[in-house]
């Protein structure tokens, strides 16, 4: 089960098909964001009648205690390991539900329901998932593919202009990744992305979700090839950190960190592209901060987000060796260096 083939829909109206997904199971129960529900119902309205347990979403959710909370929904719910768990919210919920899944009774199914471009992006698919710890972001969690993943681009007419600005920083990546086609397109379709058309967003969820599927099949548990996609979320990561979680949402972190690994990319190889420039004029197409001091100036971090409090934050990075984080860079779009050691005097130059 844990490595098993699984569909991800991708389009308006897609979630129509959650009832066929669920069909064959002895029960099932459904995680949900409080907020999602008022705006778009809950899951019956799709043939899904099952209980709920709803949450407000953030990164306040993903702790050990709501994690029990949902871990004893699930018992009270009497799930065995032929039920199935729904995720039905933004990339937290997926988080907590799937971890929840990885652990009752030893592993159950999970049905990811991405209610946020973020997570429809990235979060959903993969099979990651993770509490936050005191010490860092993400720093308790498991490996646990969904079942099905049902990405309906309908859901995200609702979003603010910030949760929707979250997932383009998500996108801008993973076109990074991707290589010079996949961000030349991505530069040509950037007016249309950013005013949310319907045939843009749903080609762009198609393209990063097909993209993330060929680089997590490749490395299932994140020990080669899927370290690619961390690129610029070390930066986001202290950046989260240091502002304290929930602060700056987790997509615009993660723009403003793919910023700042092109310019760590450019003092590590000695080169001068036009790559951080390109990043640049694509986040502020989509009204991302492009750079770290906006991203002071937008959110008033400029007391926390100093160099000190940032490299102190990379510290806790999960993915670094004992006190010495790793970065992804590059050398060009789709040309990714993977584990990469920064001397400290260069990042607090870089940071300041």
């Amino acid at each position: 089960m844990p490595n098993a083939p699984y569909d991800v829909h991708v389009g308006e109206g897609v979630l129509q098909g959650i009832a066929a997904a669920t069909a064959g199971a002895d029960r099932v129960a459904v995680v949900s964001d409080r907020e999602v529900c008022a705006l778009h119902g809950d899951l019956r309205r799709h043939g899904v009648d099952a209980p709920m347990l709803e949450f407000d979403g953030g990164e306040s959710i993903k702790t050990l205690g709501v994690l029990e909370e949902v871990l004893d929904f699930c018992a009270a719910s009497s799930l065995s390991r032929s039920s199935i768990l729904v995720a039905y919210g933004g990339g937290t919920v997926g988080d907590l539900t799937g971890m929840a899944a990885s652990l009752f009774k030893r592993g159950l199914r999970v049905i990811q329901v991405p209610t946020t471009l973020l997570a429809q992006v990235d979060a959903s698919v993969g099979g990651k998932t993770a509490i936050n710890l005191a010490a860092g972001k993400n720093l308790a969690g498991t490996f646990h593919q969904p079942h099905a993943v049902f990405c309906d681009t309908g859901l995200l007419g609702t979003l603010s202009e910030a949760e929707y600005q979250s997932g383009l920083g998500e996108v801008i990546k993973t076109a990074l990744i991707e290589g010079e086609p996949a961000l030349a397109q991505l530069e040509s379709i950037s007016r249309d992305l950013g005013a949310r058309a319907v045939t843009a967003l749903s080609d762009t969820v198609a393209r990063c979700v097909t993209t993330k599927a060929r680089v997590v099949v490749s490395d299932p548990e994140e020990r080669g090839a899927r370290r690619s996609l961390n690129l610029g979320h070390t930066f986001a990561h202290a950046i989260e950190h240091a502002a304290g979680y929930g602060r700056v949402p987790h997509g615009i972190a993660v723009a403003v960190g793919l910023q700042l690994a092109a310019s760590a990319s450019e003092r590590v190889y000695a080169s001068s592209t036009d790559l951080g420039e390109r990043i640049g004029r694509l986040l502020s197409a989509f009204g991302l901060p492009a750079d770290l001091e906006e991203l002071r100036s937008r959110y008033s971090l400029g007391a926390a987000l100093t160099a000190n409090a940032l490299i102190e934050g990379l510290g806790h990075d999960k993915k670094g060796r004992v006190g010495a984080p790793e970065f992804v860079l590059m050398r060009g779009p789709g040309d990714i260096e993977l584990g990469v050691m920064i001397a400290e005097e260069e990042l607090r130059d870089l940071l300041a």
